[in-house]
């Protein structure tokens, strides 16, 4: 499902990746450890597309993703990458069903089965009486449940989670 080969990444003088290789399978779960500053949110941005490598490669689903320019990357990411960000990054004057909703429309989904896609995906995690409350009026655990969502409506291929549990609570948690 994903193979990265020596990925190297610098900014400026400073190394944060240097040769890092890793595969993960089709179901496999995996998690990227370390210190702070070791470069697991640099890694994932890589591994996501949100970033470039320096040198090295990364296959995902069977695509050469450095080959992807544009257009042709953007709309590879919306339908094989789900994300699920630390800080949610929930736009916040949409409702928590338009948040969720996003994803799909920019894939093209008509309204309506875009709609019913994010309701049954809240409606699973016990959300569906937030369908119609925006962010701010949301607790930060529910807001997580909102974006987790959001990863999951265009059914990607692969999920990328920076910390998708830190602001839920443990039973919550280990529910998602």
């Amino acid at each position: 499902m994903l193979q990265a080969t020596d990925i190297y990444k610098n900014y400026g003088p400073v190394k944060v990746l240097q040769g890092v290789s890793m595969q993960v399978q089709k179901a496999d779960i995996a998690s990227i450890v370390g210190a702070s500053g070791a470069g697991k949110s640099t890694l994932l941005h890589i591994l996501g597309t949100l970033d470039t490598c320096d040198n090295g490669s990364l296959i995902i689903n069977n695509t050469e993703v450095q080959k992807l320019k544009g257009n042709k990357l953007t709309e590879f990411r919306n339908k094989e990458i789900g994300f699920v960000f630390q800080f949610h990054h929930l736009l916040p004057e949409f409702t928590a069903l338009e948040n969720v909703c996003i994803p799909a429309w920019i894939n093209g989904t008509p309204k309506a089965k875009a709609e019913a896609s994010a309701k049954e995906l809240l409606d699973s995690m016990n959300l569906s009486h937030r369908l119609q409350h925006k962010p701010n009026q949301m607790s930060g655990g529910e807001q997580q449940r909102v974006a987790i969502a959001r990863a999951l409506i265009n059914k990607p291929s692969i999920i990328m989670a920076d910390e998708p549990s830190g602001n839920l609570d443990s039973n919550t948690a280990q529910e998602i």
